[in-house]
């Protein structure tokens, strides 16, 4: 019987990896929520530091800007409070009509508002990290 193909492995297993949908990954960031990764067991906390110590070392050289994370969803532009709305770079008005209308940032009206999400800010539902260790979901049984 002939040898399988060898098929290397991925170089690229972060990228493939976030790729996918994944918790706290856009195409340009990855979060790690803080009170999650001091839940981690004990090892996996070291394993961790080391690699952002790596990280750091190498990268530290560039100009890194601070972040302002904020938690947020995706949720249609008809269930934002004018809160949400305002951050979204949104406001709804009463149009020509009397009818609420539902403005973009370009003061376009938004044909569809029923149908059209945004990226807008939520209530975090995730621990400060102050809050403490969480813990893990259990794992499955073999």
């Amino acid at each position: 019987m002939p040898p399988e193909p060898f098929v290397p492995a991925s170089t690229t297993p972060l990228q493939d990896y976030l790729d996918r949908p994944a918790p706290g990954a856009t195409d340009d960031h990855l979060v790690v929520p803080r009170s999650l990764a001091q839940s981690m067991p004990l090892r996996w906390q070291q394993v961790f530091v080391g690699l952002l110590a790596d990280l750091h070392d190498a990268y530290g050289h560039l100009p890194w800007p601070d972040y302002m994370v904020v938690p947020s969803r995706w949720e249609l532009l008809v269930d934002l409070d004018e809160e949400q709305l305002a951050a979204a770079g949104y406001v709804a008005d009463l149009g020509p009509d009397g009818q609420l209308e539902y403005r973009n940032s370009a003061d376009e009206v938004v044909p569809d508002p029923e149908n059209h999400r945004v990226l807008a800010p939520v209530a975090d539902p995730l621990p400060p990290a102050s809050g403490g260790r969480i813990e893990p979901r259990p794992a499955a049984p073999l």
